[in-house]
C-alpha cells in the first residue's frame, strides 16, 4: 500500500524550512494534495562519564509552552559533516568539547508530515572549555545519573521524542 508522490510545488520557503504542496496518489488511483515540511537535518550530542552520568540540558520550549530536559542539538550547516555539527552545538550549548563521538541513533520524529532526520551521537569523555556560548538555549546544564533516564522519560521530564528515544538507547547500551 505504497503513496506515490508525483509532485511538488513550493508554497512558502525560508531559511530553515520549506513548505510543499505534493500531489499524492494512492494505492487506489485517486489523488490527494498533501503538505509536507521540508527540514534540513539536525545533530544531537551528550556525553556520559565514567560515573554513568550523562549531560543534558533543562531548557523551555516556547511552542509547547514546555520545560524539558534535552540533548544539545541545532541544524546542521550547509556542508558541514554531521557528526561535526553534533560536537559543534554540544560544545556551542555546553561548554563540553565531546571526544570522539559514536552514531547513538537516528530518528524522523515526524515523518507523516515532515521529512526531517535527527542524527544523534554520543561519546564517552569530554573536555570543559569554558561557559557555553549559547547559554540562552537553557537554563541549566547539568550531570544527571542514566539510572534517572527512564523514570525521568515516564514523568514527562523529556518531552521531546527524539531526546526520549536516545536517552533510552543510551541507558540500554551504557546499564543493559
Amino acid at each position: 500500500m505504497q503513496w506515490t508522490n508525483l509532485s511538488e510545488q513550493n508554497v512558502y520557503r525560508n531559511r530553515w524550512f520549506r513548505v510543499n504542496l505534493a500531489d499524492v496518489q494512492l494505492p487506489d488511483g485517486s489523488h490527494l494534495d498533501h503538505f509536507v515540511i521540508r527540514l534540513r537535518p539536525v545533530a544531537a550530542a551528550t556525553v556520559v562519564n565514567e560515573a554513568d552520568e550523562v549531560l543534558l540540558l533543562w531548557r523551555h520550549r516556547f511552542i509547547t509552552d514546555s520545560w524539558g530536559w534535552e540533548l544539545a542539538a541545532g541544524v546542521v550547516d550547509d556542508g558541514e559533516e554531521i557528526a561535526a555539527a553534533a560536537a559543534r552545538e554540544m560544545e556551542e550549548e555546553t561548554g563540553w568539547r565531546p571526544g570522539p563521538l559514536r552514531p547513538l541513533l537516528t530518528v524522523e520524529p515526524a515523518n507523516g508530515l515532515t521529512d526531517a532526520r535527527h542524527h544523534l551521537y554520543w561519546a564517552e569523555e569530554a573536555q570543559y572549555t569554558g561557559p557555553p556560548q549559547d547559554a540562552f538555549e537553557s537554563s541549566r546544564r547539568e550531570w544527571i545519573p542514566l539510572k534517572l533516564v527512564p523514570d525521568m522519560i515516564a514523568r514527562g521530564e523529556v518531552p521531546a521524542a527524539n531526546m526520549a528515544a536516545a536517552l533510552l538507547m543510551l541507558h540500554h547500551l551504557r546499564l543493559g
